[in-house]
């Protein structure tokens, strides 16, 4: 955290350092002028070349002084974006390419202006209980929302590693969402008394859902209000295995967090994770995109590529919003790339799964 904040203070330095050259020297030049003007008993001669002289010190000064600063605000905003990018990678860092046997592609696109960032949040890890996932969405979007968002992964990252089930998992992130909101809730309202509510953050929610792929292809799911994935074969199909529980913060989770039973997902099939910016999405005439066709016409290529089905998605999303999301969405495809093997003598069965 210090050297973090040393480089920023060091860019910050630097960049103030760069801004005051390039303004100061144009800056010079017109006083010079401006007191030549003013003072200097040539400045009164009705000779055209001095009037063509003064007019064009005039002009040089104003140009130079208007290019120092657009050339001031361009690297601020080089250095920024900087930032921005550092930040996207070390918080919702890119999946990588092959785990555990599937091939994984995600992406993002945000609905805040020039925002790299915003309030989706997606993970997949190998443990020694499966591929675990994490997709989510927290309410609201861009820079505001970062801190939940930084708080589920950070928790997730830990907890999909030390807890044997995903119940475990779920409550690991509902703690580390409360301990987040009491902590905005103190910073923003420091003399809130204790009988009273903390703050509108108990307003705050997260829609969550959590993955664990198996061995032998079982996908088992805890949703908390996200929507539902689609198996990608040869067409996309909406998996609707029950009701979710509620979203992260708007109730405390029941005693029983029953494990869902999603599918079995078969060599060469995919599953897509979104949020539902995805589906929510209008365009100029109101009507909402349509996820599951988009999907259905990507997965007919064969072999199915993850990383082709966001790009596909996301041109057919812009193309259809002409550019203006209202949401974030993000988007995460996994292929199973396994060889084939018979169903594990411990696995859930779907009939007892959702139970």
């Amino acid at each position: 955290m210090i050297r973090t904040r040393s480089w920023t203070a060091a860019c910050a330095q630097a960049l103030g350092t760069g801004r005051g050259l390039a303004l100061a020297l144009p800056a010079l030049w017109l006083v010079l002028v401006v007191v030549w003007q003013l003072t200097c008993p040539l400045a009164t001669d009705e000779s055209m070349g001095l009037r063509i002289a003064t007019c064009a010190a005039f002009l040089i000064a104003v140009v130079c002084l208007v290019h120092g600063v657009r050339l001031g605000a361009a690297r601020e905003l080089r250095l920024v974006q900087e930032v921005a990018d550092a930040a996207q990678r070390v918080l919702l860092r890119p999946p990588p390419p092959r785990v555990d046997g599937l091939t994984v592609a995600a992406g993002q696109l945000c609905a805040g202006r020039g925002a790299a960032v915003g309030g989706d949040l997606y993970e997949v890890m190998a443990t020694r209980h499966g591929v675990r996932v994490v997709m989510g969405d927290v309410r609201g979007h861009g820079l505001g929302a970062l801190g939940a968002v930084a708080a589920l992964l950070g928790s997730f990252r830990e907890a999909a590693h030390d807890e044997p089930d995903l119940a475990g998992v779920l409550r690991r992130l509902e703690r580390a969402l409360q301990r987040h909101l009491r902590e905005r809730a103190r910073a923003e309202h420091p003399a809130c008394c204790p009988g009273e509510p903390e703050s509108p953050l108990a307003e705050e929610f997260v829609t969550v859902l959590l993955l664990e792929i198996r061995a032998d292809g079982t996908v088992l799911a805890l949703n908390c209000g996200h929507p539902w994935p689609y198996r990608l074969c040869g067409g996309a199909e909406a998996l609707l295995p029950g009701d979710p529980l509620p979203p992260l913060g708007s109730f405390p989770l029941p005693a029983e967090l029953p494990l869902q039973y999603c599918t079995r997902l078969l060599p060469g099939e995919a599953l897509c994770l979104h949020t539902d910016g995805a589906e929510d999405a209008r365009d100029r005439a109101g009507r909402f995109f349509r996820l599951q066709e988009v999907l259905a016409r990507a997965a007919l290529d064969t072999p199915l590529s993850p990383a082709a089905v966001i790009h596909c998605v996301q041109r057919e999303l812009l193309r259809h919003t002409g550019g203006r999301l209202a949401d974030d969405v993000a988007l995460m495809v996994l292929r199973n790339d396994r060889v084939r093997v018979p169903a594990q003598p411990g696995a859930v069965p779907a009939a007892q799964a959702g139970r």
